[in-house]
């Protein structure tokens, strides 16, 4: 674990608090329990670089063991999500590396895609706009995403001499819009309309760009209401099982369901139902 130096509030038993937390490439606000994380870049359509690839590596991280933060959403700052990598910063230096630089860089960025994917809270993605390249990986590796009509998504690696198969791409797509679909994004780098990425399951909904972060913020502090530890234990199920027999996962399931019956949330909901109150969840 790399901790993010003098700027996550240290708390004892190895826990944090990312509330204060100045982000150097990005904007990073929390409100209540939910965090939303800007690309900011608008100029040129929010892309990344070497410096904030590392840094989004980092912080979801240290989202690992924030306490503060409950849900995460993820948006571009403007009309745009993400560009993917930046063309000046990141594709012209790659050209000049040898290979174990490249290496060390191709996992980098898949680290950051580990990282979003082992981190308890439940992240969206909130897409309007470019959707494109490593921005995409962004999206896909996210729990959610929300987008708009006008959003188009491309995994446009084979449109400059790259195979499809960059950040977990090969693996994580046909898991979410099938085989053929994924095949077909992934060989020919085409753009994905909002309505059909919706259509095929990448998005879980379409909203009005002007409605489209709040849309996402509000889902986001609708799960950071719930029983928060239980949505860890479910986005960890469902990280894990992928690589499970059924027998597996159900044992698997088993045992996370019976930790699940310990916490005190689980005692909150009986209690609330025989009360005829909603419950109201702490997340322990």
């Amino acid at each position: 674990m790399r901790y993010l130096p003098g700027q996550a509030q240290q708390l004892p038993g190895n826990r944090s608090a990312l509330a204060s937390y100045q982000a150097s490439h990005f904007r990073f606000e929390v409100e209540g329990a939910v965090a939303t994380l800007t690309l900011n870049r608008p100029e040129r359509k929010n892309p990344l670089t070497f410096e904030s690839y590392a840094e989004l590596r980092d912080l979801f991280r240290a989202l690992a063991y924030a306490d503060d933060v409950k849900a995460v959403v993820i948006t571009g700052a403007g009309e745009n999500f993400c560009s993917g990598g930046d063309v000046h910063d990141i594709i012209g230096p790659l050209t000049q590396l040898d290979m174990p630089g490249l290496l060390a860089f191709t996992r980098m960025t898949g680290d950051l895609v580990k990282a979003m994917r082992a981190c308890p809270q439940p992240v969206i993605s909130a897409v309007d706009g470019i959707c494109a390249g490593a921005g995409a990986i962004l999206a896909l590796s996210s729990d959610m995403r929300l987008g708009t009509a006008r959003s188009k998504t491309a995994f446009l690696f084979t449109r400059v001499g790259l195979a499809g198969c960059d950040m977990g791409a090969c693996a994580l797509l046909p898991r979410v819009i099938g085989q053929g679909r994924a095949a077909e994004l992934l060989y020919t780098g085409r753009s994905m309309s909002g309505s059909e990425a919706e259509r095929w399951g990448f998005f879980n909904s379409i909203s009005e760009p002007e409605t489209l972060l709040a849309d996402a913020r509000a889902l986001a502090a609708s799960l950071a209401a719930g029983p928060t530890f239980a949505h860890g234990m479910t986005k960890k199920m469902l990280q894990q099982e992928w690589n499970m027999g059924v027998d597996e996962a159900i044992e698997a399931e088993a045992q996370a369901q019976a930790i699940c019956m310990a916490t005190n949330d689980f005692h909150r909901a009986y209690h609330a139902f025989v009360a005829k109150q909603r419950p109201v969840f702490e997340g322990d």
